[in-house]
């Protein structure tokens, strides 16, 4: 009887030496004449032990890792196919605690099918929500939405079902779908997790929004540092074309969705969604003054649907189990669960799906088992390189849109880098200030000349230059770009900037005393 083997595809592993592994697993047993089914999964989000072999089992699947080619003779000599021994050994997979404690609703398949599988996926509870959607109206399917409490997951946090409703209400002969897959913030990798080792998910969640709101064109906005995400998706989607769950007949329907996606060129400014709109449109990736909103007049000025990738992934289970389902996990007007992305100076980085209102402490110490270096950690950087940096004080603030923004910080995409006590927070708040000069889009002024005064003042604040001046000239230049920018990027960029110098001005060269004035 064939042994079934898995051995992830997840670009992550297969940079830490997944391919390699795989081949090495493939020739041992040929050699042993062990016959052995090899499957290409998704990664479980354990990154610290990828590689990571599983095996299944009547127990259930085994986990072995890292694993690197020169470890599968010994592997096989363990009988590791049978779940034996081996010092690579880690028990049942779904039993280990960093595993074992997560609610994983978004992430239900990954790391378990064949992404590429349709069958896989439909044997793991995939377009369920779909089949329960073409029984329902429009009105049904985003009031399904809106009573699951889900917000837009990219960042903003804008309620899914207000901007689903407002396209809907609004007349017109074409609307759109855009999934905005332009995964930039440093220490995010959800999106791509998703993207690679779930594509049908994806699929499934926009075909919903289209038939929701009566749109039937939808584009997957992909950065183009994703070339394995492009593969798998292009795979994936004409699957479902030849299977009828794409295109001019969806399952016998007569409604109609058709489905592509489109690479962005790198511009960071481009997962703003008028930018994306814009890139789409074939321009220069510009931001859009606002109104009119996207969902009255958005790509090409049509009304248009813009949801990130974990929103609209986070759909079609909303729709198999029910609005109130997803809504019971969760806290306050934070419903549903977050991907949250561990990721820096962190000994077990990795990803951790769990429902609003785990603090930070938890999710640093208790998943990610502290710094790498073994050092104390000083300071974490939420939601990207527009998040604040939050010093050790406010560690325990539970991951929630308001409680982070009662601390003026940002929860955003869920990614978490982590600095332990030898970073200097100066350095890092330059960082900010450069991130925001190079990736400017130009178009208005706070953002492209402040970010570049910005610099030259953090040089000279660096230096010890003028402190008495530099340090309200730095203050007053961060609220400009927070009142006057025409977008996020100029507008968030003060976040980490002022929150560097309040938490942490020792590194500034001035005393707590000094900052607060």
């Amino acid at each position: 009887m064939s042994i079934t083997i898995y051995v992830p595809c997840d670009s992550s592993a297969v940079s830490l030496g997944a391919d390699r592994v795989a081949t090495a697993i493939v020739q041992e047993a040929a050699k042993r004449g062990i016959d052995i089914k090899l499957v290409r999964n998704g990664s479980r989000g354990m990154y610290w032990l990828e590689p990571l072999v599983e095996v299944a089992t009547d127990k259930g699947r085994v986990a072995y890792g890292p694993v690197q080619p020169g470890d599968v003779s010994g592997l096989f000599d363990a009988d590791f196919t049978q779940g034996g021994a081996h010092a690579l050994g880690l028990g049942l997979t779904e039993e280990l605690d960093y595993f074992k404690k997560q609610q994983r609703l978004t992430f239900a398949r990954i790391g378990k099918t064949d992404p590429v599988s349709l069958t896989d996926y439909i044997d793991n509870d995939g377009y369920r929500g779909l089949k329960n959607a073409l029984a329902m109206t429009q009105e049904q399917i985003v009031q399904a939405v809106t009573d699951s409490g889900l917000r837009g997951r990219g960042g903003a946090a804008f309620p899914t079902g207000i901007k689903w409703k407002t396209v809907l209400n609004t007349a017109s002969l074409q609307k759109y779908i855009i999934c905005n897959a332009d995964e930039g913030d440093s220490g995010t990798f959800s999106d791509r997790m998703v993207m690679e080792g779930d594509p049908f998910v994806l699929i499934e969640g926009m075909t919903i929004a289209g038939l929701a709101v009566d749109a039937t064109q939808g584009y997957i906005y992909l950065r183009i540092e994703y070339p394995h995400a492009f593969e798998v998706l292009n795979a994936a989607i004409a699957t479902a074309y030849k299977e009828g769950y794409l295109g001019d007949n969806i399952q016998g329907s007569g409604l109609t969705f058709n489905l592509e996606v489109r690479l962005g060129a790198g511009a960071y400014v481009c997962g703003e969604e008028t930018s994306l709109m814009e890139s789409l449109e074939g321009k220069r990736g510009l931001v859009r003054f606002k109104p009119p909103l996207p969902a009255i007049s958005g790509l090409f000025g049509q009304p248009t649907v813009v949801n990130n990738v974990i929103s609209l992934a986070s759909v079609p289970v909303i729709l198999d189990k029910g609005g109130d389902y997803y809504r019971d996990f969760g806290m306050g007007r934070s419903r549903g669960t977050l991907p949250v992305q561990l990721a820096g100076n962190i000994k077990r980085p990795g990803l951790v799906e769990l429902g609003f209102g785990l603090t930070l402490r938890e999710l640093l110490y208790d998943f990610g088992g502290g710094a790498a270096s073994g050092r104390p950690i000083r300071a974490v950087q939420v939601g990207g390189p527009l998040g604040a940096y939050l010093p050790e004080s406010q560690f325990d603030t539970p991951l929630d849109y308001e409680a982070f923004a009662a601390i003026w910080a940002v929860v955003g995409h869920g990614g978490i880098v982590v600095f332990d006590d030898t970073v200097n927070m100066a350095e890092m708040a330059r960082y900010s200030m450069e991130f925001c000069k190079i990736e400017s889009c130009g178009k208005c002024t706070p953002c492209r000349i402040g970010s570049t005064r910005g610099v030259e003042v953090m040089d000279d604040i660096i230096n010890g230059r003028n402190l008495d001046k530099n340090i309200p000239l730095l203050r007053d230049l961060c609220d400009t770009l927070l009142n006057g920018s025409l977008c996020a990027l100029g507008g968030m960029t003060p976040y980490p900037v002022l929150s560097a110098l309040n938490h942490f001005p020792e590194d500034f060269g001035i005393n707590a005393k000094a900052s607060a004035a």
